[in-house]
């Protein structure tokens, strides 16, 4: 059983671990930003490729996220079938097949397409899941921002596709602050490459 005094240390750690984060992410300048754009839209196209992924699922960015708007973009281009997550009141994601037209500003400011809205189930129909992430660790384990949403969503599958975090290289860590609530994941993607974490 966990103590509660562990409990407050991991939270503490892992607000931490968010600040810097956030802190990082805010001074990139215009330049960072675009190279890494330009990576990521390289790295993310190889792995997709790689796995031979002809369905997916991926997010849009909000302010200094890794931007995935142009590999997107590529994506529908190769005819690659591409899910996007809306946030529901309960906690779990819907779901929105993406095709490049227009978006709106869901739950928290978060951008998602307009579309038809699916279950939170069909996102196991998928071939790969790319998540967004604040950081990834050596051993898989994934901190996200604190709201759930992801680990919700993967914890409830039966059917989990690959799943990869998309990362900056300086939020790949040796060691993170975890829960039992906490989902490894597969791999994380950078602008300067895929790793494995599931080997």
């Amino acid at each position: 059983m966990v103590e509660h005094n562990d409990v407050a240390q991991i939270s503490a750690e892992k607000r931490r671990v968010r600040g810097s984060v956030r802190e990082t992410r805010a001074a990139m300048t215009a330049q960072q930003l675009d190279a890494a754009r330009a990576g990521l839209t390289e790295q993310l196209g190889t792995l997709v490729s790689a796995r031979g992924a002809r369905s997916i699922s991926c997010y849009l960015p909000m302010g200094t996220e890794p931007d995935t708007r142009p590999f997107l973009a590529q994506a529908i281009e190769q005819g690659i079938e591409v899910l996007l997550p809306s946030a529901r009141e309960d906690g779990l994601l819907d779901w929105i097949r993406y095709t490049g037209e227009g978006t709106v500003t869901g739950a928290f400011g978060i951008p998602e397409p307009l579309g038809e809205h699916l279950s939170p189930l069909a996102v196991g129909d998928t071939d790969l899941m790319l998540v967004p992430a604040c950081a990834v660790d050596r051993s898989g384990i994934r901190l996200g921002w604190g709201r759930g949403y992801f680990d919700r969503n993967l914890g409830s599958m039966d059917h989990r596709p690959p799943v990869f975090a998309v990362i900056y290289e300086s939020e790949f860590m040796d060691a993170l602050p975890s829960e039992m609530h906490d989902v490894p994941v597969t791999g994380a993607v950078t602008p300067e490459r895929i790793v494995y974490l599931d080997r």
